[in-house]
């Protein structure tokens, strides 16, 4: 257990279980959605949530070619495999299993993301974060973060968590200066094990289950599993409970921006017109903002 205890009317329930479904992006990559654009705004500032796990490289090597970003942060997170990306301001670089790319594309970014098995395998998972207004035109930037560098905490037998952003009993995750104050942690439990995690009063926070079974929900005990998504009602305090062989999710919270969200493709602003422009300045060459 952590060491903060809460009363049971703080803990947060499961307000709705999602499934996620399959889908097809870039140039022909099979997928699994938890969560998009038809689930505005209940994820704010989480705005998707892709799974790309798979062991059949026909579904994915066809990749992520050149496309643009404004006015969101995405962020992926390997599992298997390795992703080769590159970008218009001179970014160029590769992730593997265990590794994290959070990158903050602000007034413009144009990248490719090309996925490649390592043993025939590939995984991982990628995250967008919507930016604040003050903050859509903030300079691009990124922060790579190996696997090695993520610290692992096993508050008690059988449970391992990496914290990749965030703090979790004292020990704060590598990505930092995150606009959202987001939290996201990779939280493995042992066979029939009870958690309890604090999380700020007022953040929005979901897990995403990617192993076995258990349940978020004590008074329920509403039964998940493999690519289940929970959104939590407020409180200030997460549980869970592993069944048979144990769960592995991700935990991630944020605190909502509640502004308007204008969303085509991969630019998301505040208006029509500030969509509009973004789409022109793509069409006419004037997008980036900032040169390599």
């Amino acid at each position: 257990m952590s060491t903060c205890s809460f009363s049971m009317d703080q803990v947060r329930t499961a307000e709705r279980i999602l499934q996620a479904y399959a889908t097809v992006e870039g140039a022909g990559v099979r997928l699994y959605r938890a969560f998009g654009y038809y689930e505005l705004p209940q994820f704010d500032p989480f705005l998707m949530l892709d799974d790309f796990r798979s062991e059949k490289p026909a579904e994915y090597l066809a990749g992520f070619p050149r496309h643009p970003h404004r006015g969101i942060e995405t962020v992926t997170y390997m599992l298997e495999g390795t992703v080769d990306h590159e970008d218009s301001i001179g970014n160029a670089g590769s992730i593997s299993a265990g590794d994290v790319q959070w990158m903050t594309a602000g007034s413009g970014i144009i990248h490719q993301e090309m996925p490649k098995p390592v043993s025939g395998r590939m995984g991982g998972f990628q995250l967008w974060v919507n930016l604040p207004r003050k903050q859509k035109m903030m300079a691009p930037r990124y922060q790579e973060i190996k696997s090695d560098t993520i610290p692992v905490i096993s508050p008690r037998r059988g449970i391992n968590i990496r914290v990749i952003a965030g703090t979790l009993a004292g020990t704060r995750g590598p990505i930092r200066d995150i606009v959202a104050d987001s939290e996201f942690l990779d939280i493995s439990l042992g066979p029939d094990l009870f958690f309890t995690h604090p999380v700020p009063q007022g953040h929005t926070a979901f897990a995403y289950v990617i192993g076995g079974e258990g349940t978020f929900d004590e008074k329920e005990g509403h039964r998940v599993g493999n690519r289940d998504l929970v959104l939590f009602s407020d409180g200030n305090s997460l549980w869970v409970r592993s069944f048979g062989s144990g769960m592995r999710f991700l935990f991630i919270a944020g605190k909502p921006i509640r502004e308007p969200v204008e969303w085509r493709g991969p630019i998301v602003m505040n208006t029509r017109e500030e969509l509009r422009r973004a789409f022109k300045e793509y069409a006419d060459g004037t997008f980036i903002k900032k040169k390599p």
